[in-house]
């Protein structure tokens, strides 16, 4: 199982829309406040839509909460914008930690100098990220697939 992490998320939506790809890809889900909605928000709830329920999904106070039940943070891996190794340069296994940053301004330098391994989606310089979700989709299918290979020998 994949542990997918959003530190401080602010829009419901896509926190609903993350929970539900968790729900589809058996992955566990991770969230560390604050927050910038309720959980119980009609929004994270209807983007979630009746999967939420069947989400395994834990809360966390804060980042050193979250990080002292990590069993071994080599194998925990920041998304930034900023990274310079791609995520398809990272060879993945069954129950990493795949984090992502609040969707207005990332990962802050303090949580990045918690771990070592910080990882980029390539994009275009048109832009300046992805959408969270749609970051999550990239990452998390990337990280299934190899672990699939490895399974079928």
């Amino acid at each position: 199982m994949l542990n997918i992490v959003l530190i401080e998320p602010e829009i419901p939506n896509n926190t609903g829309n993350i929970g539900r790809l968790c729900v589809g890809t058996e992955s566990k889900l991770h969230l560390v406040h604050p927050f910038g909605f309720v959980i119980n928000d009609k929004n994270l709830k209807r983007s979630g839509l009746d999967y939420w329920p069947h989400l395994d999904v834990t809360e966390y106070q804060n980042i050193a909460e979250w990080k002292a039940q990590i069993p071994d943070l080599s194998r925990v891996f920041l998304m930034s914008s900023h990274a310079d190794k791609s995520y398809l340069q990272t060879e993945f296994k069954d129950g990493d930690w795949l984090v992502f940053g609040k969707e207005s301004k990332g990962l802050s330098p303090e949580v990045l100098a918690q771990f070592e391994n910080h990882l980029t989606i390539p994009m275009s310089k048109l832009i300046r990220s992805f959408n969270i979700a749609n970051s999550v989709a990239f990452v998390i299918g990337e990280a299934k697939r190899q672990i699939s290979l490895k399974n079928s020998y």
